[in-house]
């Protein structure tokens, strides 16, 4: 058994969700919450914070970075190809139900 160790967040007041009143933002296979600075998502009941950036000039969240030249592999900036995705969907953020594009994070 491997196991991967995760920054977990501060212990919140209420439960994230449609109306919390915090952005959602959906990265890779989860949605991260935004405030106060910082993004996180729920993962086995409590909450983790979202990965930073790698890249050497870049102190953002991947949920949420923003580099032109960005070679982070969990910040993917690349617009969703495909066909059935009618807006302009980064790849880490595309939730086309049924997805072709290869270098979208959630296709199969």
């Amino acid at each position: 058994m491997t196991v991967t160790d995760h920054p977990t967040a501060e212990r919140h007041a209420h439960t994230h969700g449609p109306g919390c009143g915090h952005d959602a933002v959906v990265h890779e296979d989860h949605v991260d919450y935004l405030h106060d600075g910082h993004a996180h998502h729920e993962h086995d009941g409590h909450y983790d914070e979202c990965t930073t950036c790698s890249c050497a000039d870049c102190t953002d969240t991947c949920a949420t970075c923003t580099c032109t030249s960005c070679t982070c592999e969990t910040c993917n900036h690349n617009v969703c190809a495909c066909d059935n995705c009618s807006d302009d969907h980064q790849c880490a953020n595309c939730i086309c139900a049924d997805c072709t594009c290869a270098t979208c994070k959630h296709a199969a």
